[in-house]
């Protein structure tokens, strides 16, 4: 397996630079973001590019962002991993709540299957752990659907080390998608977890939901320069470099944005290059929002 490629689960290669869907729709995740067709072809273009994950959830649009990967590329490729998430629930685009009880989770990813066409999900991820239900009740509803074959591996969204090494104690945990980013680290002890058992670490908001686009550090510009390279395009090489579990899945509209993003996969970072972007001070962020 080469370094821009990782096997998820142990047994599912995938590159380690994904597609997410979020972008694809409106302000707050909530309805569409511009034209059909548009998203339909910054889809087919991501897979044509070489994009082997796809990570979306039920709750883009809501709905939206599944029934849009569904249009733009089923029948899916052999290859392709399309990953979603539920437990989430979006009743306008500012307003959200958990909802982890077993018969709400099994119904959501029944659903997400029928949005996505498929009789299989490669990795159904819990958005947030519902605190009113216990984590066995959440996980056991997804092992039972993992069981019926309803989902291959089952992943877990914005958790603390301490809370995956407990889910990890009751099932496999496959992936995990945390906020982290190159001024953003708070969840380095997740990723420590993550490294120690094989898992893959799909860090949301990778480009600081846009920060370090616009960003005019004299590091992050000068690496940049050096590597005749966009700030974007260094961010993601950060990433790759930064630990080998560490697949981000960055999300766009343009399909000249996309272009530039998986670009970030050619870029080599020296030694020097990452002790100057390690050394960058973490930085504000957007507002939490359901990644």
């Amino acid at each position: 397996m080469d370094q821009d490629a990782f096997l998820l689960g142990g047994e599912l290669p995938v590159r380690r630079i994904g597609f997410g869907t979020a972008q694809l729709t409106g302000s707050g995740y909530w309805g569409p973001r511009g034209e059909r067709a548009e998203a339909v072809g910054v889809l087919r273009r991501a897979v044509e590019r070489g994009v082997t994950l796809i990570d979306t959830a039920d709750n883009y649009g809501p709905g939206l962002a599944e029934e849009l990967v569904a249009e733009a590329l089923h029948p899916y490729p052999a290859d392709l991993v399309v990953a979603t998430k539920g437990g989430v629930v979006r009743t306008s685009a500012s307003a959200w709540h958990v909802d982890g009880r077993p018969e709400r989770l099994r119904a959501a990813c029944e659903a997400s299957l029928r949005r996505l066409r498929t009789d299989r999900i490669g990795l159904y991820q819990l958005h947030r752990l519902d605190p009113a239900v216990p984590m066995a009740d959440q996980l056991g509803a997804l092992d039972d659907l993992r069981r019926e074959g309803k989902l291959e591996h089952i992943g877990l969204d914005t958790i603390t080390a301490d809370e995956l090494e407990q889910a990890l104690s009751l099932t496999g945990i496959a992936a995990v998608q945390n906020r982290f980013n190159l001024i953003d680290r708070a969840s380095e002890a997740v990723l420590k977890v993550c490294e120690a058992h094989g898992l893959a670490f799909l860090p949301w908001f990778p480009l600081a939901n846009g920060a370090l686009t616009a960003e005019a550090d004299s590091a992050l510009a000068e690496v940049a320069g050096r590597h005749g390279a966009g700030r974007g395009q260094i961010a993601l090489a950060w990433l790759l470099h930064r630990s080998p579990v560490l697949c981000p899945t960055p999300g766009t509209g343009s399909i000249v944005h996309l272009e530039e993003n998986l670009l970030a996969a050619e870029v080599r970072l020296s030694a020097g290059d990452m002790e100057r972007l390690d050394a960058l001070a973490p930085g504000d962020v957007a507002p939490e929002l359901p990644a």
